[in-house]
């Protein structure tokens, strides 16, 4: 994964924010940047909320909110820049299914894009774990009978408004997309399919049900 820098995430997200944002952006990204120059790898909303406050930085639950979903990005950007978690090295190998990734222009775009990947990777680690190899046939008998939301795997605000923007008029436009046929997102010059058939209606489960 070709790797994107706290300072373009802030970039884009200053690009269509009120003043008032961008501010609160900028104060954020300080905090960030301080924590990460300590060498410390914790970007939780509630460290960086307490050592910014009266510094501009919102309060925590702010930043939970879904109006707080830009600075929930760009705290990712450096909790995702942390070189001791070993888990880039499974990112730099999604196979041709999840190569349009690393192809995504907008930094911000790819950052959550990658987000979610990361996090599908972990599930499926996660059920490996638990569900011996002989025994995975009878994974989808099991969530059939299960609370989804018993298993560990409901979707984060982050995830969750990723996922939305995914088939965003924003997201489209800015890639030149449109809605295709049978759930499919296809290139509004070429009509090649960018996103395969069912991905939005996948998508639409997940976020009913996760």
């Amino acid at each position: 994964m070709s790797e994107i820098s706290p300072e373009q995430v802030l970039s884009q997200l200053k690009k269509n924010a009120s003043s008032r944002v961008q501010n609160s952006l900028d104060a954020v990204f300080n905090i960030c940047k301080e924590q990460q120059e300590r060498g410390l790898s914790d970007f939780s909303y509630s460290t960086i909320a307490r050592l910014g406050k009266g510094r501009g930085v919102p309060a925590a639950q702010s930043i939970r909110n879904k109006t707080g979903e830009p600075y929930r990005t760009l705290i990712a950007s450096f909790s995702d820049s942390v070189p001791s978690q070993p888990k880039t090295n499974q990112a730099n190998n999604k196979g041709k299914m999840y190569a349009w990734i690393d192809e995504l222009d907008d930094p911000v775009v790819k950052l959550q894009a990658n987000i979610l990947y990361s996090q599908k990777k972990e599930a499926e680690r996660m059920l490996n774990e638990v569900v011996p190899i002989s025994q995975v046939i009878e994974v989808f008998e099991i969530f059939d009978n299960v609370d989804v939301s018993a298993a560990s795997i409901k979707l984060t605000d982050l995830e969750r408004n990723a996922l939305e923007f995914l088939f965003s008029p924003e997201f489209l436009r800015r890639n030149k997309l449109e809605l295709g046929r049978n759930g499919s997102i296809v290139s509004s010059e070429t009509q090649k399919s960018f996103f395969p058939v069912a991905t939005l209606d996948a998508i639409k489960k997940a976020l009913q049900n996760l």
